[in-house]
């Protein structure tokens, strides 16, 4: 059995488990976080994710990839943020038809390339639903009182669409509005810029980048532009699966 940082069973050898959800919040009108209670509790890294796969009466599987928004803990719990996606055959049974109570079947953690180990400095750039796996890395750098290792920037279009408002903000982390910036944003909304990452590049770290395809393209270019070295920028796209 190959092994893969911090413990986890390599993505091949993973059994499926029960997990029960405990509890259920809205993110934005568009993002919902579930607490899921694994029968076999096993440690993740932030950045790694697990599979949920839903199994209809005639047997018809399907099955989508999310990350852990949650820090590593020893609770056997995690939380995954799930975007509702039109015509989305997961997103939208998770957000239509499941609550506190009931079971999902799920595979994980999974991923290494883009997992930290929070041993290292590192800088979080993220659009979107992609704060999701970043925001486990600052969850885990607040919870283990090392903070000062991580700065985040995050892409939202407006307040409505910013995840997790409620709990990141703090010296660690700036919000960048892309169409509507709040008054007290102190910067015009617009996109992501060289302006908003050169002043947290500190030389040394490793950067994180999620989001969409076009957002991590123009993401790694203004790190490549901040002076970022290639090879230690890590990337982690996604698109529209449901």
């Amino acid at each position: 059995m190959t092994a893969t940082p911090g413990g986890t069973t390599h993505r091949r050898t993973l059994r499926w488990q029960a997990a029960r959800v405990v509890a259920v919040h809205d993110e934005t009108p568009r993002a919902r976080t579930f607490r899921l209670v694994l029968t076999e509790p096993r440690p993740h890294l932030p950045g790694q994710y697990y599979v949920v796969r839903l199994t209809a009466e005639d047997g018809y599987t399907a099955s989508r990839d999310y990350s852990v928004a949650s820090a590593p803990d020893e609770s056997g719990e995690i939380e995954l943020t799930v975007e509702r996606l039109d015509d989305g055959e997961v997103s939208e049974f998770l957000h239509e038809v499941v609550v506190p109570g009931d079971e999902l079947e799920v595979r994980g953690p999974i991923g290494g390339f883009f997992a930290w180990d929070g041993a290292g400095p590192a800088l979080l750039v993220g659009g979107g639903s992609g704060v999701v796996p970043l925001m486990a890395m600052l969850r885990h750098a607040r919870r283990t009182g090392r903070a000062d290792l991580v700065r985040l920037v995050v892409s939202a279009r407006s307040p409505a669409d910013l995840y997790y408002a409620d709990e990141l903000p703090g010296p660690e982390a700036t919000v960048v509005y892309t169409r509507q910036a709040p008054p007290d944003a102190g910067r015009a909304a617009g996109r992501l810029a060289l302006a908003d990452v050169a002043p947290l590049v500190r030389g040394g770290e490793t950067a994180y980048v999620c989001g969409s395809t076009g957002f991590a393209d123009a993401a790694t270019s203004v790190l490549l532009e901040a002076g970022v070295p290639v090879d230690s920028i890590r990337v982690e796209r996604f698109g529209p699966s449901g």
